[in-house]
């Protein structure tokens, strides 16, 4: 199994209300958690997209062009890319440049996006599934082709295009990132492409019927079952070593959480910290109890690759680090070991 953790960068309010002190200091912690990732031996490292305040996450290929030129082994990606908003050409653009800094590290996570910003991008979120379809399609065509035309539509016509740079080694692995769209599975599956199911739903067995139909489209197919490749997200992560001071420390950052979301109208599906963790599919504990807790997710999801909301916002610095320390020594040994990756 390999592990991932993406950073939603935003504003902290440990840095107080001076907003360019708190931006340097956000993208600063940001910045060192992609270090001390690589120092942890994760695989990856990824920024999420994000229009809307309280988040930095505006320009992911920015973030990571800059951790790139800090590190030299971990893989960078982006979770998610909402493609649905962007234009297919700047995206080829931009991250096959980010693949050629990179020395060909990079991985796309492309999906719609749960918060709002789709109206900044003339999008009316009825018009965001289909502009993700159809920029994903194109998106493949620029990296996959020497020349493309394509048909007038959501942009301008293209007539013989060719992107540059091209992508550093092929098309880079494209993700497909989902919490409830069997289009987007589809779509994974008629591309070969793996999916991540976000997880951030009620429970991971309630996202059963998507795993499914994920399968049953590849085989539909014809895909060879050993090339299927699934990813799991986590809506909550912290490692401590006990199950008291995990709840503890997460507490102020679940309490952050559920404030942002009322903010955007969204309403919290769990009431209390506790009921969240216990319930939701959030790894926050004892490493023993990450540990367990994976295990039955990975009888859902069967997945290879694990994605950690590596998010600091309301946790104190020492507990931020101590717990990515905890999973590299106590949790990722083992989960290695018993979860290993697929021969392919």
């Amino acid at each position: 199994m390999k592990f991932f953790g993406v950073a939603p960068i935003r504003y902290l309010d440990s840095a107080g209300t001076d907003e360019p002190a708190a931006t340097r200091a956000s993208f600063g912690l940001t910045v060192a958690t992609a270090l001390r990732l690589e120092e942890l031996g994760f695989d990856g490292f990824g920024v999420g997209e994000r229009h809307h305040w309280p988040f930095l996450s505006s320009a992911p290929p920015v973030v990571l062009a800059h951790v790139a030129a800090l590190t030299s082994r971990i893989r960078l990606f982006t979770g998610v890319t909402l493609l649905s908003m962007l234009d297919p050409v700047r995206v080829a653009e931009d991250y096959a440049t980010l693949d050629h800094l990179s020395g060909g590290r990079l991985e796309l996570i492309v999906g719609k996006g749960a918060g709002p910003g789709g109206d900044m991008f003339g999008l009316t979120p009825d018009q965001q599934r289909p502009a993700l379809a159809d920029n994903f399609r194109l998106l493949h065509e620029l990296w996959t082709r020497d020349e493309v035309t394509w048909p007038a539509g959501r942009r301008p016509r293209l007539d013989g295009v060719r992107t540059l740079p091209r992508p550093l080694n092929g098309r880079p692995r494209i993700w497909h990132g989902s919490s409830s769209s069997f289009e987007s599975v589809a779509l994974a599956a008629e591309y070969g492409d793996p999916i991540v199911f976000s997880n951030a739903g009620l429970s991971s067995e309630s996202a059963r019927p998507l795993v499914e139909h994920y399968r049953a489209e590849w085989a539909r197919r014809g895909r060879p079952a050993d090339r299927l490749f699934t990813g799991a997200g986590t809506p909550g992560f912290l490692v401590a070593k006990t199950s008291q001071a995990a709840v503890a420390a997460y507490r102020p950052v679940y309490e952050r959480l559920t404030a942002m979301q009322r903010s955007i109208g969204a309403r919290p599906p769990f009431a209390t910290v506790e009921d969240f963790i216990a319930h939701s599919p959030a790894l926050v504990g004892s490493p023993e109890q990450v540990i367990d807790k994976v295990h039955r997710q990975h009888e859902v999801f069967g997945h290879s690759l694990a994605v950690f909301s590596v998010d600091p916002d309301g946790l104190s610095e020492a507990d931020h680090w101590t717990s990515l320390e905890l999973f590299a020594a106590e949790v990722a040994p083992v989960l290695r070991t018993a979860l290993p990756d697929p021969p392919a």
